[in-house]
């Protein structure tokens, strides 16, 4: 059997009060997702183990089969293999925003979520003035910083403190000198930045400039099995989202890039769902996964985040499912992130495998009607189990 696993980023939420009670899943228009849901065992599924942050990072993990307990040690590193870097046993990774700070306050977590092009000048300007450690440009906001020796730090994701206090949020411990060097280089990296031609440009079109780094997620370099040493089957990862990448190459997996696929509403949904069944032809599992709901998430957007929901059923859903081609497909969000809060929440979140043949709950898919779904209640690396079983 071949098996795609597709992951709507944050699809799932808490009822909204301008919904009448119900939530973005509910209200959306997503025939492709319920009638997976109608055809398919649909349950929900703990992905964030008891104690761990909400992040995609641990989401994922969890979704492919791997315990984050065991086998998470930081986003950082998970991007760093995404883009090629390879750590040494003490390097620390950490994952770079380019954010917009205002005032002392952080304005802009993403800093309108600046072109890769320009985000790529700013870093290597970063890299050549700051001589701290080793920046490595990504893709829009979301970049690499790797400090040999990092030590234990703590940081605090910049999408959960949006207008907040830069100074409340810098790294912690206060007084630890690994902090105190990287907080240093960050209140030195608006100095680079304030003043780089792409930020005045910026500013004179009325964007918010990328004026400062901040550093989060960090870790040393994970140990994984591959997907075929653990299951024994081979695959291949698409997104737009180097976290995601790096999961799938720590994991043995083809990585597979899309022309388009930004990681925001713009994306290449259909190209998504298009190489995701060319792959299929070569690798016994495909993990597609789309950003763009997520995104609207923590813009706190409503609109655009039942709009992004559509988009995601009718153009990757809807692709898979008119191909004709004969699969096991599951869908699922990895987190809540909810419009309320903005940020990720640690429920159990709705998922429908369905499988040629199989007998269907005849239900729809969204967070409540799951809940009354044939398989109950799943946790973590146990959904890869079911699912590999039909």
């Amino acid at each position: 059997m071949k098996y795609i696993v597709v992951i709507g980023d944050g699809m799932a939420d808490y009822p909204i009060e301008e919904l009448g009670g119900k939530t973005p899943l509910q209200v959306a228009n997503k025939p492709n997702m319920d009638e997976i849901a109608r055809k398919g065992k649909c349950g929900l599924l703990t992905t964030i183990p008891e104690g761990m942050n909400a992040g995609s990072d641990t989401a994922n993990l969890s979704i492919l089969g791997y315990d984050p307990r065991k086998y998470y040690t930081g986003r950082g590193p998970l991007e760093a293999a995404s883009i090629g870097v390879e750590l040494g046993k003490s390097d620390i990774a950490f994952r770079c925003n380019l954010i917009t700070e205002k005032d002392g306050f952080i304005a802009d977590y993403c800093a309108d979520h600046i072109t890769t092009n320009e985000a790529r000048e700013l870093i290597l300007a970063l890299d050549e003035k700051l001589d701290v450690g080793k920046f490595y440009p990504g893709v829009s906001y979301r970049h690499l910083f790797v400090l040999p020796d990092g030590g234990n730090v703590i940081c605090t994701p910049p999408h959960d403190v949006i207008g907040e206090e830069i100074k409340k949020h810098m790294i912690k411990p206060s007084n630890n000198p690994v902090a105190k060097t990287l907080n240093g280089m960050t209140i030195e990296s608006k100095e680079v930045l304030a003043r780089h031609p792409v930020n005045k440009k910026r500013e004179s079109v009325g964007k918010n400039p990328a004026n400062m780094i901040w550093l989060w997620g960090q870790g040393k370099r994970p140990d994984m099995p591959t997907l075929k040493e653990k299951y024994d089957i081979s695959g291949a990862v698409i997104s737009a989202v180097d976290l995601i990448k790096g999961i799938g190459a720590y994991a043995g997996m083809e990585v597979v890039d899309v022309p388009g696929a930004t990681g925001y509403y713009d994306t290449n949904y259909r190209g998504k769902a298009v190489h995701a069944l060319k792959a299929l032809e070569e690798v016994d599992y495909v993990y597609l996964h789309v950003e763009s709901i997520d995104e609207a998430s923590h813009a706190g957007d409503l609109e655009m985040k039942i709009k992004t929901i559509e988009e995601f059923d009718e153009k990757v859903l809807g692709t898979l499912l008119d191909s004709g081609s004969e699969f096991t497909i599951a869908v699922l969000p990895d987190h809540l992130t909810p419009i309320k809060t903005k940020t990720h929440a640690p429920e159990p979140v709705p998922f429908a495998v369905c499988s040629p043949g199989d007998g269907g709950d005849g239900i729809k898919f969204d967070e409540n009607s799951c809940k009354n779904g044939s398989v109950g209640k799943l946790e973590g690396e146990e959904f890869m189990r079911f699912l590999l079983r039909h």
